[in-house]
């Protein structure tokens, strides 16, 4: 269950209590959308939402009320394991066992267009008008009209009528003069220079670094590192005979012989072995939805930052769940869910680097 189905999910949840008069609102008092969100400390469930106190003055009840019967209807509802309130009648939602393997299952099987609802740039046709950008005459200007046509065009997204200017916020130098792109890649390289010009918001200044930096406090190394990291562990399971679950059964076949030389288990992809719901799934799931924000508000650096999340969240999942055999211990089936966590994360990682104009290298 991605953000938006959990967010519609409870916003049915509002209007089913509405009609059975177990929430006295007047339609005007009924929100358009209600807002989910990872909690923001862990142990508090995969989302919360602050419905419950947005809706309690106009229904005339204690926020801690409201929230008791949303609730209860939430429970009910397939793909939610469990719904507790918290302080003032913040509800803090628990998703079922199979959310995980499902997001992962859903990006794997769109790969590069996962979170693509429109046209791919360059395609003949496909839904959403054209998109019609006028970048002022500046280096920055042309990075981020570029980025943003790929952006628009994955998500459908067109322009008005005669197009629309680009004008972020032109790159000055220490003298107080306009930096060039020859000037800015032939010190930072492509991909520095595209992810500096493109990270701040377009009203931001760009303070742009003497040299490219390869550590992980580099958003845009910390980003391709993670990828990397990703590539990585699927190269080293193969080499041990793991594949991710769901892979397909050919390249499972042969899979198994290299698995059985080194002793280990077969596993399979349906024997009920799922990885918990991380904050590297609520990453993955709201990839779409910052796409779309991206495009509507004409906003790119909303996609290289939520990256930069994404990434976070891959290293630290790489750690807390390893996806491959530590030690003496033999591959199990947890590595190979494990493994295709890796492998949508990476997924996600080159999606958004892609449309960025940035690589997504395999190796660092």
């Amino acid at each position: 269950m991605t953000p938006a189905e959990l967010s519609r999910t409870v916003l049915r949840s509002v209007r089913g209590a509405v009609e059975a008069r177990e929430l006295v609102l007047a339609e005007s008092a009924l929100p358009e959308r209600v807002d989910v969100a990872p909690p923001p400390h862990e142990g508090c469930g995969d989302y919360a939402t602050n419905v419950a106190l947005r809706l309690a003055k106009a229904a005339g009840a204690p926020p801690r009320e409201v929230a008791g019967v949303v609730a209860k209807r939430l429970a009910g509802v397939p793909g939610i394991a469990a719904v507790d309130i918290a302080g003032p009648g913040f509800l803090n939602i628990t998703l079922g066992g199979d959310a995980s393997a499902a997001l992962v299952r859903e990006v794997l099987a769109a790969g590069s267009a996962y979170g693509r609802t429109g046209r791919v740039a360059g395609a003949a046709s496909g839904p959403g008008s054209p998109v019609h950008l006028r970048p002022a005459p500046h280096p920055r200007a042309a990075v981020v009209a570029e980025a943003l046509r790929a952006v628009m065009e994955a998500v459908g997204e067109g322009t008005r009528a005669g197009g629309e200017d680009v004008r972020p916020v032109p790159v000055r130098e220490s003298d107080g003069g306009y930096a060039t792109a020859e000037e800015l890649v032939a010190r930072l390289g492509s991909d520095e220079m595209r992810w500096v010009l493109l990270y701040p918001a377009a009203h931001d200044h760009v303070r742009v670094p003497e040299r490219p930096v390869q550590r992980e406090g580099n958003p845009r190394f910390l980003v391709q590192y993670a990828y990397a990291r990703t590539c990585a562990a699927l190269r080293n399971a193969h080499d041990l005979g793991v594949l991710p679950a769901g892979a397909d059964e050919a390249a499972a076949e042969q899979a198994a012989v290299a698995r059985n030389k080194a002793g280990a288990t077969a596993g399979s992809v349906d024997d009920g072995v799922t990885v918990p719901y991380t904050p590297l799934h609520a990453a993955l799931a709201a990839y779409p939805a910052v796409l779309e924000a991206a495009a509507r508000l004409r906003a790119p650096d909303r996609l290289a930052r939520h990256l930069e999340v994404t990434a976070d969240a891959v290293l630290r999942f790489l750690v807390t769940c390893p996806p491959l055999p530590v030690g003496e211990q033999k591959p199990m089936t947890v590595h190979r869910a494990r493994l295709a966590v890796a492998q949508a994360a990476g997924t996600v990682l080159a999606n958004g680097l892609t449309l960025l104009g940035v690589s997504a290298p395999e190796h660092l």
